[in-house]
C-alpha cells in the first residue's frame, strides 16, 4: 500500500509505504525525487510488481488528492471517512446511481466533481448522491439564475463591487475559509438578493475547486450592525427558501460555523422563523453572538479576523474578493455610480430626488461602532449576547 503526497520544486515527493516481509507489517516514510529514486535507492533496482505498484498508486494519488497536504489527508481519514485505497470505487458507485434520476441533467459527471460531494457528506455514497441530484435539481428548477452565471454578469459583478461576499486572504486555524457578509452594504435599489445569492454560490462554486477547502470547508460572519427594519423586512420567505435550498441543501460545502454579530430584535424574530427549515446539523452550527466577541473568538481567533470584529487584520477591504474574481474587468464605484444603475435599470419616471437620496456604495464594512471597540463581556454578565446554539 502506497499514500503519496504530491511534492514540489523544492520538496521531492513523501510516500508511505506499507511492507509486508513475510507475516509482518511495517511503515516507513520514503522520498521519491525528480530522478526517481526512493531513500536513495533508484525505483528501476526494485522490483517489477513492487515499481508498478508504486506509480500506479502515485498516479490515483496524484490525480484525486494532488495539492492535499499530509496533514488534511490524515483529517480526510479521520474525520470524513475516505479511504484512497477504496476512493476510486466509492466515486463509481455514486456515478452509478444517476441511472435513477433520469429526471435530472447531470452535466458533470467526472472523479474530481463527485469526490467533493463525497467529502460533503462523509462517504455515505446515498447521501452524496441525493445532494449531487440537488445540486442540479437546484439548477433545473432556478434556470434564470445561472444563466450567465460568471463574474462579469452585470448583476453578480454589481455584488462582488459592494462586497458580496467578502472572503478573507488567509484562513482559519483550522484551515477553513472565512466568508464574510456586511448586511448594511445591501443597497436594495442597487442590488437585488437574488443577485447577492448569485454571488455567493458563484464564489463558492471558485472556492470549492480547492480540495483543501473540500475538507476543511468554511466559515461564515455575517455582521447586522446597521441593517435596518425597512431592509430586513424585504427578507421575504421565498427569498429565504431560495437560499436556504442553495446553500443548505444543494450545495457541496461544509459549513463549520455561521456567526451573527450585532444582530438587532427583528434578526433574531426572523432565525425563529426560518429555524423550522433549517437542518438539526445546520441549527447547531448557527452563533448569534450580539455584540460580545468573546464567544466569536473562542470560535475563531482574533488573528484570523478583521478589526471589524475585535481581530488584529486590518479593516477588511470590500474589493478584495471583487478583483480576485473580476481580474482586470474590476471597477471601483466610480464606474458603478448608482446614476449608471438607475439607468439600465430603474424606470424612466424615478425623480432626481430619489436617485439623488439613494445610498452610495459602501467600499468597507460598516459597523455600530468603530473598528476593534465592540464590547467584550465577561461570562454570564448577559445571557442573551451568548451563542444560542453550540457546534457538535
Amino acid at each position: 500500500m502506497t499514500y503519496c503526497f504530491p511534492g514540489t520544486e523544492r520538496r521531492p515527493l513523501i510516500c508511505l509505504f506499507q511492507w509486508q516481509p513475510g507475516s509482518k507489517t511495517t511503515v516507513e516514510w520514503a522520498t521519491v525525487s525528480a530522478d526517481h529514486h526512493v531513500n536513495g535507492t533508484s525505483l528501476s533496482l526494485l522490483p517489477k510488481d513492487q515499481k508498478l505498484s508504486i506509480w500506479t498508486d502515485l498516479a490515483k494519488m496524484t490525480h484525486l488528492q494532488a495539492g492535499l497536504s499530509p496533514e488534511t489527508i490524515e483529517k480526510a481519514r479521520l474525520e470524513l471517512n475516505e479511504n484512497p485505497d477504496v476512493l476510486h470505487q466509492d466515486i463509481q458507485q455514486v456515478r452509478d446511481m444517476i441511472i435513477t434520476r433520469p429526471d435530472i441533467g447531470f452535466l458533470r459527471t467526472d472523479d474530481a466533481f463527485i469526490l467533493r460531494f463525497l467529502r460533503a457528506r462523509k462517504f455515505h455514497q446515498a447521501d452524496a448522491f441525493r445532494l449531487l441530484a440537488q445540486y442540479f435539481q437546484y439548477r433545473q428548477l432556478n434556470l434564470d439564475m445561472f444563466k450567465n452565471f460568471k463574474a462579469d454578469d452585470p448583476g453578480i459583478k454589481r455584488a462582488l463591487i459592494d462586497g458580496f461576499p467578502g472572503v478573507l486572504e488567509n484562513r482559519d486555524h483550522y484551515g477553513r475559509k472565512i466568508l464574510l457578509l456586511f448586511a448594511a452594504n445591501w443597497d436594495q435599489s442597487r442590488n437585488s438578493f437574488t443577485d447577492i445569492l448569485r454571488a455567493i454560490l458563484l464564489s463558492l462554486e471558485v472556492l470549492i475547486e480547492d480540495p483543501e477547502l473540500q475538507i476543511n470547508g468554511f466559515i461564515l460572519i455575517i455582521d447586522w450592525s446597521n441593517f435596518s427594519f425597512k431592509q430586513a423586512s424585504k427578507l421575504t420567505p421565498s427569498i429565504l427558501k431560495l437560499a436556504i435550498e442553495g446553500l443548505q441543501d444543494s450545495f457541496p460545502a461544509r459549513f463549520g460555523g455561521v456567526h451573527f454579530v450585532n444582530q438587532p430584535w427583528y434578526i433574531h424574530a426572523l432565525y425563529t422563523l426560518i429555524k423550522p427549515f433549517l437542518k438539526d446539523k445546520t441549527r447547531k452550527r448557527i452563533f448569534l453572538h450580539g455584540n460580545n466577541l468573546n464567544s466569536l473568538h473562542q470560535l475563531i481567533h482574533p488573528e484570523f479576523l478583521p478589526s471589524e470584529f475585535g481581530g488584529t487584520l486590518p479593516p477588511y477591504d470590500m474589493g478584495t474578493w471583487a478583483r480576485t474574481l473580476l481580474g482586470p474587468d474590476y471597477s471601483d464605484e466610480n464606474d458603478y455610480t448608482h446614476t449608471s444603475y438607475n439607468a439600465m435599470h430603474v424606470k424612466h419616471t424615478s425623480s432626481n430626488l430619489e436617485r439623488e437620496c439613494s445610498p452610495k456604495p459602501m467600499k468597507r464594512s460598516q459597523s455600530v461602532v468603530e473598528a476593534g471597540t465592540l464590547k467584550h463581556e465577561e461570562k454570564g454578565e448577559n445571557e442573551n449576547t451568548q451563542p444560542l446554539l453550540a457546534l457538535d
